[in-house]
């Protein structure tokens, strides 16, 4: 612990993976969700939830989200996304659960899309 007695990132992520609470899903959503505000929509919604990841266009024209954190947090994450920001038609949506990283600090906005 720092000497304040408050935990620095690196801390807390390693409490956090020790206990088993923080879980990881990659969510890719298709329809109508580029050029609508999807992922600021997106970016907004996991941030009040106190999520960690990303968010990207896909050059296929769907979207494509890495997020980190508790499991009924992620839950509901994936229910905003499933709604969307009112200009977007989200026709399809997947889960695909992982093993947390532990490698994001906040959740934020990709603008390009690379190769994996």
């Amino acid at each position: 612990m720092a000497a304040t007695g408050c935990r620095t990132v690196a801390e807390t992520r390693a409490t956090i993976s020790l206990s088993g609470s923080t879980s990881a899903a990659e969510i890719v959503v298709a329809g109508r969700v580029q050029g609508v505000g999807y992922r600021n929509y997106a970016h907004r919604r996991a941030s009040n939830l106190g999520l960690a990841g990303f968010v990207m266009n896909l050059k296929d024209g769907r979207v494509r989200a890495r997020v980190e954190g508790p499991r009924p947090v992620i839950e509901k994450f994936i229910v905003e996304l499933g709604k969307g920001p009112p200009l977007s038609l989200v026709e399809n949506l997947t889960v695909r659960w992982l093993p947390a990283s532990g490698r994001f600090a906040a959740f934020g906005i990709r603008y390009a899309e690379f190769e994996q």
